[in-house]
């Protein structure tokens, strides 16, 4: 069984990647299936998991009125259940023994002891804000989000994400020894990085289990 992770900045194409690295190698794909999986399994919507789950359980909520200590406790304790369904629906994954690709949900650090190809994928915040947009064009006009708000966003879940990498390994982002290849996308195409990035997480696999 060969597992690929993928970590990656908001907006830096890393699930875009992982998607198009997955149909390549005809390996499994998971990403907002693991969602789907917990929203189903406890009966709850899947926009509120994700959010639930994007707030990682061990942020600090500001109380105010319109959030009692009790609707506090109650969110923690949810995300908390939350991330513990999470981390299992992973192992399961991975003790299912197929080849796949897990993109986000700190697959990496999981499942460290399967010792997955490690990748991350980042690219400068003018990159990532252009790739949003580009989205958020898609999206019906009343929906869509000024370049302002979403440039707020990618730094917010930058810190996010920092913060989280930092509580589960005691390691910063920046330290490049969580992963195995670190790839800067600014400026690439993320299709045309799919058929190297292939081959060489299969050489990766054939060296490392040689």
């Amino acid at each position: 069984m060969r597992i690929i992770t993928v970590s990656r900045q908001f907006g830096s194409g890393g699930r875009e990647l992982g998607k198009r690295l997955a149909d390549s190698l005809g390996w499994d794909y998971y990403d907002k299936e693991i969602i789907r999986s917990l929203a189903d399994e406890q009966g709850l919507d899947p926009t509120y998991v994700r959010h639930a789950l994007a707030n990682h359980g061990w942020h600090n909520v500001q109380l105010t009125y319109r959030h009692s200590f009790s609707q506090l406790m109650f969110d923690h304790g949810m995300r908390t259940q939350l991330l513990v369904l999470q981390r299992e629906i992973i192992q399961e994954i991975a003790e299912a023994g197929n080849d796949c690709v897990i993109v986000g949900r700190d697959a990496d650090v999981i499942l460290q002891d399967y010792r997955p190809f490690r990748l991350f994928i980042c690219a400068d915040e003018q990159a990532r804000l252009k790739r949003c947009m580009a989205h958020e064009e898609k999206l019906p006009e009343a929906e869509r989000l000024s370049e302002r708000e979403v440039l707020r966003n990618i730094r917010r879940i930058d810190r996010s994400r920092a913060r989280t990498r930092e509580v589960l390994t005691g390691k910063a982002r920046s330290d490049g020894s969580a992963f195995d290849l670190t790839i800067n996308a600014t400026g690439l195409e993320i299709k045309r990085l799919v058929p190297p990035l292939s081959e060489f997480a299969l050489r990766w696999f054939e060296v490392t289990e040689g």
